[in-house]
């Protein structure tokens, strides 16, 4: 697969799989993207910056766009709208896919967004454990009460269609399931 076709996916199509937080005009962080393409491994294992510079040079039809520390599909999303941070009352579940590793932590501090902006909650078990595994060949997948949450002031945003956020979720309404 080429290069330009997986930051196809990643900017057009699916974000949330590589866990990036598009703006509100679909702008991400490159570092974010090295990162999660480098953790699919193979071919992206080696991906930087520079690699997607001469990608969006050397595309006649530049799809893509630099600016600073940011990169966007200049077209073609197949994404509703333009994303945006709404506050929204969740569904009553929602999930997360995570290394077995950070369970622990977890446990007792809750999800807290690390180097992000905010927590990632998947609506579905298969999209949560798609992410754990770009963690884990084995990740655990947590399930969050997100409307018990929210009804104790946890606000939640909605993300695009398969994604919604938060700026932390307590250890509290989070359980370990069966992925």
């Amino acid at each position: 697969m080429k290069l330009s076709k997986v930051v196809s996916h990643a900017l057009r199509h699916a974000p949330w799989l590589y866990e990036l937080e598009l703006d509100g005009e679909g702008w991400a962080s490159v570092d974010q993207l090295v990162d999660a393409l480098r953790a699919k491994g193979g071919a992206w294992e080696t991906v930087d910056r520079e690699a997607l510079a001469v990608m969006i040079e050397s595309s006649a039809k530049q799809r893509f766009e630099l600016a600073g520390d940011r990169i966007r599909a200049r077209y073609g999303h197949s994404l509703p709208g333009r994303i945006e941070r709404q506050v929204a009352e969740p569904p009553e579940f929602l999930y997360h896919g995570t290394a077995p590793e950070t369970w622990e932590a977890i446990r007792v501090e809750g999800l807290q967004p690390i180097r992000r902006q905010y927590v990632h909650l998947s609506i579905d078990k298969e999209t949560a454990v798609a992410v754990g595994k770009r963690k884990s060949t084995s990740p655990v997948l947590l399930s969050v009460a997100a409307s018990e949450a929210a009804a104790d002031g946890v606000e939640f945003h909605v993300g695009n269609e398969a994604t919604w956020l938060a700026l932390q979720i307590p250890a509290t309404f989070i359980r370990r399931c069966a992925s």
